[in-house]
């Protein structure tokens, strides 16, 4: 009797959780260990949760504006979490630059925001990277993390949250996900051998696999190994991610990616493994010290335990009531698999609500190759920082990568567009516009910005151009809002030659009023510029708000209200005019390293029109 309920249990637990679905199902020998209570939940109570929990979870913000976006409650962006096995590189300071761009035009419409991002500190890989140092795994984390967060301080990122997954709290919630996981039946014992990629950590199917077996991101050849793993029912939420797609096609952006992504879907979702043993650099799977949990299942739930306040007593429950789900998670598309299939499934398990939108922004180049230290034309974030300052990384990466699609880096062409748009175009105007009126009104302003724009199309140009770059952030296309926020820096330099106000000032009279008019309306447009570029350049749009007589206060509290036309006001003093961004200099050095002339990149390219805007 005994022995016939057991076979039926096993029965049971064999068609909740189908191994043929999993890849080289031919390989995998199913090998269930039981204990007198044993994990698995019955095939009726799994499947009654299952349904109950799948319900709630597939309830995205569909009833929020702006693609689900904005719903009243706090906005919450996350980065991905960065792998210590190495610094920081561009690629992460990219992705970091966009989301505190982000992150800061969120809190200009005057939202509560949550902006996390952190590292992730488990795997073979780190224990690898920490021997080849001689230094042991904490160690190396400390060093590498403490790395991300100085650059991050050099690149102006003003984050809320910075989780590390050796956090206790982190390694808490992640016990406690995964027995919630593991009781709803979506967690299982069995054998599998497979190929490994060491640098993804992740088992490969032979058929996306290159010559002798090498990994397509790493061109490494993967090794045969054989491990006894406790895997992720995935299969089991095939049909309900497949709903969840269909029904809220902005879960997924850009929308070239989400077909990649419903392609993945549709090809068949196999069980993954979430426990090695062969891996001793990792949180031990609750009730088996012997095997460690899978560095993604672990890292993932890093976004949920950014949200546990330091003080309180760490759980899932307190993580999730303190502003889950996420409003938006920004990654780069070599990690979407993992963000837009695996995640949302193990919420489903879980019966957590999924986040709003997972954006999958590309890669960047060098010299139009991609960057590899082989090739030797690695791009260095700390190198950038110290020879061009903040401002000018930020604005290059977000205006000249159209996000969401791959983007170049050349060194000529980063000189010449931060010169043309910040020094020329933003930091001139500002300057000759404040000279004139030192020269001629006592460096003060005549009248309101909005008396002396009575009448006046330029007014209007500034207010069309405002808007639009507004729902541009809004939509996530950083490189047009940049565009639309410089439009008003040309119309304003176009408005200052055909006036002439030097030329009026000089007839005196009613000429000379015109001009000092002419000024004032000028500055009104500088500091809407200032108040509209602050989320992508926050240091150059301080420097032109203090040189507009604003204090530092009134700065960091403003708002995007303040991008109205009407700020200035007469009588108010603007400061002394000095060069609120100094022209960039290519320096040549000679063979002996001594510093030759200075010599500046011509400009060969014209500022750049409009580009069209990626998908969304």
């Amino acid at each position: 009797m005994a022995a016939k309920m057991n076979q039926s249990i096993q029965n049971a637990i064999w068609l909740l959780n189908p191994l043929h679905h999993h890849p080289l199902s031919s390989k995998v020998k199913p090998r269930l260990h039981f204990r007198r209570q044993p994990f698995f939940v019955s095939s009726t109570s799994s499947s009654s949760m299952s349904s109950k929990r799948a319900l709630f979870c597939t309830c995205t913000s569909s009833s929020a504006d702006n693609n689900g976006l904005h719903d009243g409650g706090p906005f919450v962006i996350t980065t991905p979490l960065y792998y210590v096995n190495a610094p920081p590189h561009m690629g992460s300071a990219y992705t970091t630059i966009a989301a505190d761009a982000i992150a800061r035009f969120q809190r200009l419409l005057g939202k509560k925001v949550v902006f996390i991002t952190g590292t992730d500190e488990h795997g073979e890989k780190i224990a690898t990277a920490a021997a080849a140092q001689g230094s042991n795994p904490s160690e190396h984390c400390n060093v590498i993390s403490q790395a991300y967060k100085t650059l991050w301080k050099d690149l102006e990122i003003a984050y809320d949250k910075f989780i590390r997954t050796t956090n206790p709290k982190h390694e808490a919630i992640v016990k406690e996900f995964y027995s919630r996981v593991l009781a709803n039946g979506d967690i299982y014992r069995a054998n599998y051998e497979g190929l490994y990629c060491v640098n993804c950590e992740e088992y490969k199917d032979e058929k996306e696999l290159l010559d002798n077996n090498c990994c397509p991101m790493h061109l490494k050849p993967c090794v045969m190994r054989k491990e006894d793993n406790y895997f992720f029912a995935l299969s089991k939420y095939q049909k309900l991610l497949e709903a969840t797609l269909t029904e809220n096609p902005n879960f997924v952006q850009p929308s070239f990616r989400l077909n990649e992504v419903q392609s993945w879907i549709k090809s068949g979702l196999r069980d993954f493994s979430i426990s090695r043993t062969s891996v001793d650099w990792g949180i031990p799977v609750p009730n088996d010290n012997r095997q460690t949990i899978y560095v993604w299942f672990d890292a993932l739930l890093g976004y949920v335990s950014a949200l546990a306040e330091d003080e309180e007593q760490s759980n899932l429950e307190s993580a999730i009531s303190s502003g889950w789900p996420v409003s938006l998670h920004l990654i780069g598309k070599d990690i979407l698999r993992f963000h837009a299939v695996y995640w949302p499934a193990m919420l489903m398990s879980a019966g957590l609500s999924l986040p709003k939108m997972v954006f999958g922004h590309g890669f960047l180049t060098k010299d139009g190759m991609k960057m590899g230290k082989s090739l030797g034309n690695t791009l260095e974030p700390n190198d950038l920082v110290r020879k061009f300052g903040p401002d000018a990384v930020r604005y290059f990466f977000l205006r000249e990568v159209e996000f969401g699609n791959d983007g170049d880096y050349s060194e000529d062409r980063f000189i010449n567009i931060v010169n043309a748009h910040l020094a020329n175009t933003v930091g001139n105007l500002l300057n000759r516009t404040l000279g004139l009126l030192k020269k001629n009104c006592q460096s003060t302003l005549v009248a309101d910005s909005t008396i002396a724009a009575e009448g006046n199309v330029f007014r209007d140009t500034v207010e069309k151009l405002v808007e639009k770059a507004r729902v541009h952030y809004e939509g996530l296309s950083l490189s047009s809002a940049c565009e639309a926020i410089l439009e008003i820096g040309n119309a304003g330099n176009s408005y200052m030659d055909e006036r002439a106000p030097w030329s009026l000032f000089k007839q005196g009279g009613d000429a000379s009023e015109a001009a000092a008019k002419d000024l004032v309306i000028i500055l009104e447009a500088l500091r809407i510029i200032a108040i509209a570029l602050s989320p992508v350049t926050p240091s150059l749009c301080w420097r032109i708000y203090g040189q507009l007589g604003f204090s530092k206060d009134e700065f960091d509290s403003a708002t995007w209200i303040e991008t109205k036309w009407g700020g200035l006001k007469g009588g108010q003093v603007m400061a002394q005019p000095k060069p609120v961004f100094a022209r960039i200099e290519n320096r040549m050095e000679d063979e002996d390293g001594g510093e030759a002339a200075k010599k500046e990149v011509k400009n060969k390219d014209k500022v750049p029109q409009t580009q069209g805007v990626a998908e969304a």
